[in-house]
This record gives C-alpha cells, structure tokens and sequence, in this order.
C-alpha cells in the first residue's frame, strides 16, 4: 500500500508541481528558521551595540558599529569564571546524584520487583501533584538544620528526588528485551552486573534524555539557589546576574546572558542524537 501524502506523487513528477512544492516548503522553513533564531540573534548582536544604541526607538537590525567589548566587560565585571564554575558544580553533581540513585531506584522497581514495588512507585507518582512552590519550605528548614547553607550539596540532595526521571527510566527499563537479561542471568551474571553490563549501554538513549532534563533543571533554577546560597560568591549564574544587574550597563547584562546560555546550547549540541533515541524509544516496545 502506498503512502499518502498532502501532494501525490504525480503532481511531484511534473516539473511545475515540483517547483511549487519545493518552494513552498522551503519558504515555510525559512520561516520556522527565523521565528526560532532571530531571538537568539538579537540578544548575541545587542551585546555588541553602544548603550545609547541599545536603547534607541525605533531600534536598529544590524549595530552601527560592532565591538565586543559588552562581552569582554561582562567577562571581568559580573565575575562569570567565577559563578559559571559554580553553576557547573552544582549542575553536575546534581547530574551524578540523579543518574546514580534514580537509576538504581527505577532499575529495583522495573527487574527487582520489590514488595509493595507498586504502592512505592505511586507514591513517588504522587509527589508530581505537588506543586513546587510548596516543597520550597520543607526543603529549606531541612536544609538548614542539617547546615548546609552555602553549601553544594543544598542544590545535589533535593536534585536526587526527580520523580519524573525516575519514571522516564523505570519504563524505558519495562522495555527492554527479556531475552537478553535471561540470557546473562543464565551466563550466571548477577544483579549489578546485569545492570552494569547489559541494561546500562542499552540505556544510552534514555540517560542522555535524563542528563539532559537533570543539567537543563539547575542550570534554570533561580528561586532555590537564591535561597540557600546567601555568599554571592558562592551563586550560580542566573542568581549572579541578577544580583548584580543594577549595576552594569544594559549591554554589558546582555553579554552575560549570552555567556550564561552558551553551555547549555553546547550541550544540547553534543547530545541531541541521544536525545532523538531516548524519545524515539521510550514510543516503541521490544
């Protein structure tokens, strides 16, 4: 049976219909191409204006005369080594935490089968339904009695409980082949080394999608972080910048946020193959 589609391969084998069609769909392209990246193109090309330009009406497309000097000033005046370092701590440990412990939780729920497994599982679910905003102070006043204020592991430990990882990963666990893992039980591998061996380089789809959603949530964070690290030198990036936004110039804030998206741009870079399989596999079973 052949596929249909919105134009028919008949009308494509005539030179008109294909002319029309391939028009069109690159202009729609071209559209989507610039709705998505104009954005990202002015906040990268205000940082290069003059202050006065930046604020001008009706504003300019292309600056009158380009300098880097917004990204050099916000480079040394915000102090961006510093809470980039910072961020990139408290990102990856917060990465670590969650790969290791929801990984080992999702693997006992989905192949260990553990008593009451189900009951546990849905009382995880269940915490999805609470609103952020009200774990904020529990989270704080246990935080603070246990000291650890200004400290990395305020921004690791809550990281760790990420139901919806969790989940992501038990049911990317459900699906894996049965045969293989009865296959190295009988080899006489045991649990972990299953779990080291052969569920885990089967799960490189899924971990990249997890890694990504762990790194992208404290790299965004703002109200957490503002919370429990009150010593500015110890803030990541997006609570730095705007702490210290009243007192720079509008471009040289721009430049910074242009500095601050970069890591998270290079990333999605590096892992969007395993970002497409994580996605495309969590859709099929086997």
């Amino acid at each position: 049976m052949s596929t249909r589609t919105l134009v028919s391969p008949a009308v494509l084998a005539r030179p008109r219909g294909r002319a029309v069609y391939w028009t069109v769909f690159t202009g729609v392209a071209v559209l989507f191409a610039l709705a998505l990246l104009f954005p990202v193109y002015w906040m990268a090309s205000g940082a290069m204006k003059s202050p006065d330009e930046v604020a001008r009406t009706p504003p300019t497309l292309v600056p009158e005369s380009w300098s880097t000097g917004g990204y050099t000033d916000a480079w040394e005046l915000m102090q961006l080594p510093v809470h980039l370092w910072n961020t990139v701590v408290q990102a990856a440990g917060a990465w670590i935490f969650q790969l290791v412990f929801c990984t080992a939780a999702a693997y006992a729920l989905s192949r260990l089968r553990p008593a009451f497994g189900t009951l546990i599982l849905g009382g995880i679910l269940a915490t999805l339904m609470v609103p952020a905003q009200a774990l904020v102070v529990p989270k704080y006043l246990t935080v603070a009695d246990l000291g650890l204020l200004n400290d990395p592991l305020a921004i690791w430990l809550p990281a760790v409980a990420s139901a919806f990882n969790l989940y992501l990963l038990k049911r990317f666990f459900d699906q894996l082949p049965r045969d293989v893992l009865e296959a190295a039980q009988i080899d006489g591998a045991g649990k972990l080394r299953t779990l080291w061996s052969i569920v885990l380089p089967m799960s490189r789809p899924v971990l990249g999608v997890v890694s990504i959603f762990a790194l992208v949530a404290v790299w965004q964070d703002f109200l957490w972080p503002l919370m429990v690290f009150s010593d500015t030198e110890k803030q990541p990036i997006g609570v730095a910048l705007v702490q210290l936004s009243q007192n720079v110039q509008l471009t040289v804030l721009i430049a910074a946020m242009v500095i601050a998206g970069i890591p998270m741009v290079a990333l999605f870079l590096v892992l969007q193959r395993h970002i497409i399989a994580g996605i495309s596999a969590g859709s099929t079973k086997g």
